[in-house]
């Protein structure tokens, strides 16, 4: 399930990367560096939904 997960994170990650580069946001040279940033920003809140999904359940 959390290959799955991590994929969606990928995708999500890959598509806001991309909607920026076209909106002339951010630059193709950028890419490493923001993606990096995106990716984790897009893992920390998934991860942190989950975890208060998890409190909920208990």
């Amino acid at each position: 399930m959390s290959s799955s997960i991590d994929e969606q994170i990928l995708r999500a990650s890959k598509e806001i990367v991309v909607k920026f580069i076209e909106a002339g946001r951010i630059s193709p040279s950028g890419f490493p560096e923001l993606f990096k940033t995106i990716y984790c920003a897009v893992k920390e809140t998934v991860n942190g939904q989950e975890k208060v999904k998890a409190d909920k359940d208990k």
